[in-house]
């Protein structure tokens, strides 16, 4: 034991080092008990607790508990003192059997940290288990003239316990008639036996009553005793004799049950229960005779009981014995030889042998399919076959050999109209009646790669709004290929193609397997209003074959730009004389989207400072014309410098705006009428002189109107005289810069991009699109008429 005082912290950081090390080697090892079997509630098996290096009062709060991977209700724990102990009774017989080891193991767990521990506890055998004889009292009959010497084997004892508890030794009380033979440790094949040492006498001693006792190794012994009862048999010295050794009878096949085959006869010379005769089958006749022929034991009679059939069996030899019923039976022996008679009872028998199936579609008439053999087991007339094939099938039976055919192709196959045929061929045999039997051969077509995939419609046209997301699903395309397997396997490719200057890879993709097209990279409907490209559809076969179809991308537009101002506009000098309804400046904007989202309208934000009085503002500016007119006479209490802010706004959604700010400088009306326009930019417009301004306005009115009739004109000629064939997209002529067309007093005209509209479809040249708006119609998304000038 150590010793160290308190104060000195070396031999504390010692002694705690030491107490560390033992707690690790005990929760990483295993602790080891052992209990004797059958030990009493409450039996001290181990400290536990002590063993694993646990303290007692740390058992509680860390949860000490007991698993147990057998019953877990045989040992329990103490946790007042940690020692573990007998709950209940322990049976090692019951645990192990016969096992030379029987063991528990238990798993010890406790928390805060969690630790597991393995404990084994050994249940060591004692003695509770007597020898055992399979029964009480055994009876041995022994005739009177066994020979000296003679053996009669006995069954030992058997002992539920181990080792020593389970080594027996044996006894046999006195006895002048035998002794007892115990086998050693290398006799273990010979069973224990009574030994003949003195000629019996039935006479004398009929019967011999014997102890056999059997005592275990166990401390102490325990035994078991069995009572040997050994009566003696009056001796048998005549066998019963048949008449025949050998008797041959002739039986038909299907012989009902009950038939009688033959009835035997044997004597004995000897008297009364020595000369009484059973009859029977011999022990090594098969279990086959046994089901189709019963002996009757008394007067020797076989019957038939079962189905006799010539196929499996032409004759049947059976070995008779008659046992007379003395002490020491004596039996006799003879054969009984039964000749089976055939009848037509069987129908031929097909076997289909595949060669090549399935056939291929492109197979050559004369092609050998199947081989078919014709088999009858009966014999005579009753065997001989003729075969023959159903009807309207593109096959043909051919005879090779004595009871073989060919199934040959006689005509062209088509997979796709027909991908199999059920074959049945049908066999007839000559007996009367004749019986027949058909087999089924079913001739699978295999698939020769003669079909082109296809699609459904040879264009297809789908419409995606621009800005979509990179990889977005556009559609799913199918080409259907009525082949099998990888001839009908399709993978689907783009047709690659310039588009403008780019790849038309970069724009779209089509998976291979699926079918489905997706856009690589957002569209611009300003930039690409129509994608149209092919798309290949190509089976697996080979060669493979394919086809394309082709498919039309229509981009939708999206209100994504804003209206764009122009440069330019009326004077920035306006004289006071003008009244009301003249026109002093004008807003111009575009819009580079299209159609709903391309139609603009005007609103002055910040009108210039009404006069004194409360009046109404000067200026006004039109809702789809952008022009800014007076609303009445100017007066001198009108500011002399007036300041407009415009908003432009279109009509998508949702709308998108611009704003344009107008500075009008009001003078006498003998000067010159000047205007300043500007952007938000802060951008002047070029000054126009203006002489009159009600003239010119008029002037751009009518020119407008009429440069409109003579576009619509042009567009009508032009479309009329276009050749038959020539779309839309057809036309070269090249455009030039749109012109901006103003406003007149039934509606706008404004040109939907400053640019040359492309549309992507492989054939022409790009054209220019004129949008015109009506302001009658403001509802509805689509609100514009397109006019294509050529």
């Amino acid at each position: 034991m150590l010793y160290s005082s308190p104060g000195d912290p070396g031999d504390r950081n010692l002694l705690l080092f030491i107490i560390i090390i033992a707690a690790w080697e005990v929760g990483t090892g295993q602790v080891h008990y052992s209990v004797p079997e059958e030990a009493k509630h409450g039996t001290f098996v181990g400290r536990i607790a002590q063993d694993l290096g646990l303290e007692l009062a740390e058992l509680v709060p860390r949860l000490f508990r007991l698993a147990s991977k057998g019953r877990g209700d045989l040992l329990e724990v103490n946790l007042q003192n940690g020692i573990l102990f007998v709950n209940s009774r322990i049976d090692r017989e019951e645990l192990c059997g016969r096992s030379a080891e029987c063991s528990l193991h238990l798993e010890v767990i406790v928390d805060r940290p969690l630790q597991v521990f393995h404990v084994e506890v050994e249940v060591r055998d004692i003695n509770d288990n007597p020898p055992v004889f399979p029964a009480t009292q055994k009876n041995l009959f022994m005739a009177e003239s066994r020979p000296l010497d003679s053996r009669f084997p006995l069954e030992g004892a058997s002992d539920a316990d181990i080792g020593e508890n389970a080594q027996l030794t044996y006894r046999l009380s006195p006895s002048d008639y035998f002794t007892l033979e115990v086998p050693t440790n290398h006799e273990l094949v010979k069973p224990l036996g009574l030994l003949l040492r003195k000629p019996l006498d039935r006479e004398e001693t009929p019967e011999l009553r014997l102890t056999l006792t059997a005592t275990d190794g166990g401390k102490p012994e325990l035994t078991g005793t069995v009572q040997l009862l050994v009566e003696v048999l009056d001796a048998n010295d005549n066998a019963p004799v048949f008449d025949k050794a050998l008797y041959t009878v002739k039986l038909p096949e299907n012989a009902p049950n009950g038939t009688l085959v033959i009835k035997l006869n044997a004597s004995d010379l000897d008297e009364g229960l020595n000369g009484d005769i059973i009859y029977s089958f011999s022990s090594d006749v098969s279990s086959d005779i046994k089901s189709k022929f019963y002996i009757d034991p008394i007067n020797g009679g076989i019957t038939a009981i079962g189905l006799i059939d010539f196929e499996e069996s032409k004759a049947y030899k059976i070995r008779v014995e008659a046992i007379d019923k003395g002490s020491l039976p004596l039996a006799g022996h003879c054969t009984v030889l039964v000749e089976v008679l055939d009848a037509n009872d069987n129908a031929p028998e097909l076997t289909v042998t595949s060669l090549s199936l399935p056939i291929s579609e492109d197979a050559q008439p004369g092609t050998v399919i199947t081989l078919i053999n014709v088999f009858d087991r009966d014999s005579g007339a009753d065997g001989q076959v003729t075969c023959s094939l159903t009807p309207n099938v593109p096959f043909k039976l051919v005879s090779t050999f004595k009871n073989y055919y060919s199934l040959v192709l006689d005509s062209a196959l088509d997979r796709e109209s027909v991908p199999s045929y059920g074959v049945v061929v049908t066999a007839r045999d000559g007996g009367s009646p004749p019986l027949s039997a058909t087999a089924s051969v079913w001739v699978e077509v295999a698939d020769v790669n003669d079909n082109a995939p296809a699609f459904a419609q040879p264009e297809h046209t789908v419409f995606v709004r621009e800005n979509n997301a990179p990889g977005r699903h556009i559609c799913t395309l199918s080409a259907r290929d009525p082949d099998a397997q990888e001839n009908a396997r399709v993978s689907y490719s783009l047709v690659e193609r310039r588009v403008g200057e780019r790849a038309l890879s970069s724009y779209v993709s089509v998976h291979a397997e699926s079918g489905r097209v997706f856009a690589l990279q957002p569209l611009d409907h300003e930039e690409l209003e129509l994608l149209q490209f092919q798309v290949s559809a190509r089976d697996a076969g080979v060669p493979p074959l394919g086809s394309n179809v082709t498919l039309q991308v229509f981009v939708l537009d999206e209100n994504d730009n804003a209206p764009a101002l122009l440069p330019g506009g009326a004077g920035e000098l306006v004289p006071r004389s003008l009244g009301a309804g003249h026109v002093v400046a004008k807003v111009r904007a575009v819009d580079a989207d299209s159609g709903y989202n391309a139609w603009l309208s005007y609103e002055l934000l910040q009108p210039a400072a009404a006069a004194a009085g409360g009046a109404r503002g000067p200026f006004r500016v039109g809702l789809y014309t952008g022009e800014i007119s007076t609303t009445r006479a100017l007066d001198e209490a009108d500011a002399p410098r007036q300041r407009l802010l415009v908003l432009v706004k279109d009509h998508g959604e949702p709308a998108l705006t611009a704003t344009a700010t107008v500075l009008l400088s009001l003078v006498e009306s003998g000067l010159a009428p000047r205007a300043s326009s500007r952007a938000p930019e802060g951008a002047a417009g070029a000054p126009t002189a203006l002489l009159d301004v009600n003239v010119y306005l008029i002037v751009a009115i009518c020119a407008v109107s009429s440069l409109l009739v003579l576009t619509l004109l042009l567009y009508v000629a032009l479309r009329c005289a276009a050749p038959p064939g020539e779309g839309a997209g057809a036309g070269a002529g090249a455009a030039g810069k749109p012109a901006l067309v103003c406003a007149s007093a039934v509606g706008s005209w404004s040109c939907s991009q400053q640019r040359r509209q492309r549309v992507c479809s492989g054939e022409g040249p790009p054209k220019t699109d004129l949008m015109a708006f009506s302001p009658c119609q403001p509802q509805g998304p689509i609100s514009a008429d397109k006019v294509s000038l050529k």
